[in-house]
């Protein structure tokens, strides 16, 4: 047996929530094992539907299959079985129930670049310091460069530049000389 595929047992707990085909048309229906193979077969590899071994049949098909299954609620009432199966059991501790979020990509905008939204859509102008008091809102995490909120002075003290100047090498090196 593959390593993705499941076994005889499994495939009896997760049976009675694959739907069955009622076409009496057409071609024969898929295999709705070994085209759940192939889609934990995808899921656990991360590679690309086209990349899907022929054993699993046609990757349009197996990823139809996925497609349909997911809105259809099909992948959620299986997984809500199991842990009703494994609570029953005692085997699930609610407190600790978790996703592992190590292997979920997150969106570019997660990591601050600017999310791509059609011209078409509404979006929000944003927010400004001053709307955010006049709002009345209370003091952020994150300080305003303004003059108010800058503990600061605008101005350097006598005798100190607030430019910064690097002298260039050829400078440099007839001070050193001189």
């Amino acid at each position: 047996m593959p390593r993705h595929d499941l076994s005889d047992d499994h495939w009896s707990l997760v049976l009675p929530f694959i739907p069955q085909s009622t076409a009496r048309t057409g071609r024969p229906p898929s295999d709705p094992r070994r085209m759940l193979n192939g889609i934990f077969w995808v899921l656990g590899t991360g590679a690309p539907w086209r990349d899907l071994p022929e054993r699993y049949g046609p990757w349009q098909t197996v990823y139809d299959h996925f497609r349909n299954w997911r809105k259809g609620g099909v992948f959620a009432s299986v997984v809500e079985a199991l842990q009703v199966k494994l609570d029953n059991r005692g085997r699930v501790d609610w407190d600790l129930w978790c996703v592992d979020g190590s292997s979920v990509r997150a969106a570019r905008a997660a990591a601050g670049a600017e999310k791509k939204v059609a011209a078409t859509t509404p979006t929000s102008p944003p927010t400004t310091p001053w709307a955010a008091a006049a709002a009345g809102s209370g003091p952020s995490s994150t300080s305003s460069p303004t003059a108010r909120a800058s503990r600061w002075p605008l101005k350097s003290p006598p005798g100190r530049s607030t430019s910064r100047h690097t002298p260039s090498r050829s400078s440099a090196g007839r001070s050193r000389r001189a």
